[in-house]
């Protein structure tokens, strides 16, 4: 073989190696992925009902944390002043993708960067908080789910008013600290009342302290109903809720069926986790999907849970 063939063949040889090793090295590679979370930190993250389901989903997808996947946990423990903290934090970690629980920590990333994936594991109305342009087309960098809070409020009010037809007003606890959230869903609920000739009176709380406090109000000024905005503390405080509405008499309802389990009257809102879903979104992005063409998911399938006891 003449030294211009044996150049050929050398030529040949790196043109094939070249794109084995970027596959290679791109199979190998760990993927980074930061996980900002209002929730407290919890114990087992493996074991845990919706954390541990994040966990799984991404393995059946073939992501293993430790192995080819790094997820960089943040929880707030409901101190949403924490977001922005956790937010620089990821961006010094390179992260790939930004999983974000709740329209604070959405909001949080999203003034921080344009380029890096935000996926929303739960927004009450991304088209209004001006997360996405539309939820079919989000044309930005955040994509992910809709919780649709915003059109659950009202449906909450509808199912009270069927259980309680003389009802003349509502009280709406919300937590202030948590303004992306409460602000959408109390103005749906309070809008909803007008409609129906009743007053939807906000009730704010931030501790449990404020919660024993508000419900002393709500106790002595005969309030008919509550409804409580999903916020971490009051996820937290569940247990005393319950007790403080039986102590005072008052019905409640809420979005999520971890009240009725705690004692509370009633919930009504979306089947299923979110979280599972996530990791389909998280796929997509690492495989190179633009998360300005991936529609935001709503909720097919909603539960009306009641305490019979």
């Amino acid at each position: 073989m003449n030294n211009r063939r044996k150049l050929v063949a050398a030529l040949s040889v790196a043109a094939l190696e070249a794109p084995l090793r970027s596959f290679a090295q791109q199979q190998g590679a760990i993927r980074r992925i930061g996980v900002m979370m209002p929730d407290r930190r919890p114990d087992a993250l493996e074991s845990d009902p919706d954390f541990g389901i994040l966990l799984r989903s991404l393995r059946e997808l073939g992501y293993v944390d430790g192995k080819n996947l790094a997820i960089e946990w943040r929880f707030a423990a409901g101190k949403y002043e924490q977001f922005p903290v956790f937010t620089a934090e990821l961006m010094k970690l390179n992260v790939d993708v930004i999983v974000t629980g709740g329209p604070t920590a959405t909001r949080a990333a999203q003034k921080v960067t344009t380029t890096v994936p935000i996926v929303m594991a739960n927004s009450d109305d991304p088209v209004a908080s001006g997360f996405v342009k539309s939820l079919a087309h989000p044309g930005g960098n955040i994509t992910g789910l809709s919780n649709v809070s915003h059109e659950i409020g009202p449906k909450q009010l509808e199912v009270l008013l069927s259980l309680f037809p003389g009802l003349s007003s509502v009280a709406v606890l919300v937590n202030p600290a948590n303004t992306s959230s409460s602000t959408i869903v109390l103005k749906s609920i309070q809008l909803a009342a007008r409609e129906k000739n009743l007053t939807a009176l906000a009730v704010n709380a931030s501790t449990a302290q404020e919660i024993d406090a508000a419900f002393s109000t709500m106790g002595k000024e005969r309030t008919a109903a509550v409804i409580v905005v999903t916020d971490q503390i009051f996820l937290q405080q569940r247990s005393q809720i319950a007790d403080l509405a039986l102590k005072h008499r008052i019905p409640t309802m809420s979005r999520d069926r971890e009240y009725a389990g705690a004692g509370g009257l009633m919930n009504f809102g979306p089947a299923g986790n979110n979280l599972q879903r996530v990791a389909s979104y998280v796929d997509k992005i690492l495989k190179g999907a633009n998360p300005g063409d991936l529609p935001v998911e709503q909720p097919t399938r909603f539960d009306l849970v009641i305490n019979l006891k």
